[in-house]
C-alpha cells in the first residue's frame, strides 16, 4: 500500500525541481499577500469540508502562493478531482488553481 504523505512529499519535491517558480523564488512573509494566501488556503479546506465526497479516505493538501491554489494529494475517483477543482475555484480570492491531484488504485 501507498503512503499517501510520502507520495505527496514526492510529488511536491518533483514540482519544484520541475521550475515551480514560488518555490525557486524566495519572499518575505510580512506582508499582505502572504495573509490573503493563509485566508485563502483556510477558506478552500473549510468549502472541502462542506462536501463529504472529499473527507478522508482522499487526502488533499492545499497551498496558496500568491493567489494560485495547489492542491496535492489522493482521491478516490476522476469525479473528485473535478470536483475539489471546481470547488477551489469558486473560492473568494483564488486566480487559478493547480490540480496535482492522483486518483488512489488501492
Amino acid at each position: 500500500m501507498r503512503n499517501p504523505k510520502r507520495l505527496t512529499s514526492m510529488t511536491a519535491a518533483l514540482v519544484c525541481t520541475g521550475g515551480l517558480a514560488a518555490c525557486a523564488e524566495f519572499r518575505t512573509c510580512g506582508s499582505d499577500a502572504c495573509a490573503d494566501d493563509a485566508k485563502i488556503t483556510a477558506a478552500v479546506e473549510a468549502a472541502f469540508d462542506r462536501h463529504p465526497e472529499l473527507e478522508p479516505p482522499n487526502t488533499i493538501d492545499v497551498q496558496t502562493i500568491d493567489r494560485v491554489v495547489y492542491l496535492n494529494g489522493l482521491v478516490d475517483s476522476s469525479l473528485e478531482i473535478a470536483m475539489a477543482d471546481s470547488v477551489a475555484r469558486q473560492t473568494p480570492g483564488v486566480t487559478r488553481v493547480v490540480d496535482m491531484l492522483a486518483m488512489n488504485n488501492s
